[in-house]
């Protein structure tokens, strides 16, 4: 089987799931894109697939969720 890699990425204000080259949904948090992705993960784990879910750290001025901070 194959390799299925999920990178949770910023899209706009946004965040998104970055599959096989595209970005099909945005969501508001990056908790939020995250569990897609694992949801996906999970399928193609069934599926026998090998899989990779990245996620960033937290950047300056936002919080662990990926919601910036309005202070």
């Amino acid at each position: 089987m194959g390799l299925a890699q999920y990178a949770i990425v910023p899209v706009r204000d946004e965040w998104g799931v970055l599959h096989d080259g595209d970005v099909k949904n945005t969501y508001a948090t990056k908790e939020a894109a995250f569990e897609s992705a694992v949801a996906a993960a999970s399928l193609a784990l069934r599926e026998g697939h090998e899989v990779q879910v990245s996620v960033p750290g937290r950047e300056a001025g936002g919080n662990a969720l990926g919601v910036r901070d309005n202070a």
